[in-house]
């Protein structure tokens, strides 16, 4: 099912929508007017639809929003307990040292000039972020050098975690304008980090469910379309 603005819904029931935000786009309203999924569902359902949690902007992918109070502030709750799971696939430069392993950080968000930075635990402010990711391949391209498929399993929910995280860690994600140095030149293009799954207990039926969906079919993400782990 599509609707104006072609953003795909990819379930709908009485509590919940699940949806695959186009990147580029805002969850909701902002300064720049621009179109958003928000009230793009507010508008397609004419009623008003609740949003569970986000994606920043230049971040595609799989996102669930409800269309009441209850079930919002039943999925949120599940959200803080650390029982609604979420995970990503990302392209990043180069080769991670480790094939598989957990990152801790400390981070803080500098509102002013809307980046997060990693600082010392005991620094004010700061909040623990967490994520363990998967290499599923290296691929040597001619004009990138090394570009790696990571699966990453989030467990905290902090801002511009993976991105931060990935970049402090050695690896930045291609396309990350934020983060990765040798893309902060560069126009609008579209970050390598793809919201790929959600895992929850759905408020209609009380039961375990997860929905996933692949990374769109387009550079950098095509060229490990041949990895057999990009669809488990």
């Amino acid at each position: 099912m599509e609707f104006k603005n072609s953003v795909n819904i990819i379930f709908n029931d009485k509590n919940i929508i699940i949806v695959e935000k186009p990147a580029g786009m805002p969850c909701q309203s902002d300064k720049t007017g621009d179109r958003d999924i928000l009230s793009s569902l507010s508008e397609s359902f004419s009623s008003e639809i609740f949003l569970v949690h986000r994606l920043d902007r230049p971040i595609g992918g799989i996102m669930i929003f409800t269309k009441n109070k209850k079930s919002c502030a039943f999925l949120s709750e599940q959200i803080k307990e650390k029982t609604f799971k979420k995970t990503y696939f990302a392209v990043v430069c180069g080769t991670p040292t480790k094939r598989e392993d957990i990152l801790i950080n400390y981070i803080i968000k500098n509102q002013r000039l809307n980046l997060s930075k990693a600082v010392h635990k005991n620094t004010p402010g700061a909040k623990i972020a967490e994520l363990g990711y998967k290499t599923i391949n290296t691929i040597k391209t001619k004009d990138y050098g090394a570009l790696s498929l990571l699966k990453i399993d989030l467990k905290t929910g902090r801002h511009h975690q993976i991105r931060l995280q990935l970049s402090n860690a050695g690896f930045p994600i291609w396309g990350d304008t934020k983060y990765n140095v040798g893309f902060k030149r560069h126009g609008y293009v579209k970050t390598a980090l793809f919201s790929n799954s959600i895992e929850f207990t759905s408020p209609t039926t009380g039961k375990r469910v997860k929905y996933e969906i692949l990374p769109p079919d387009e550079f950098p993400f095509n060229i490990f379309k041949n990895s057999e782990q990009i669809i488990k």
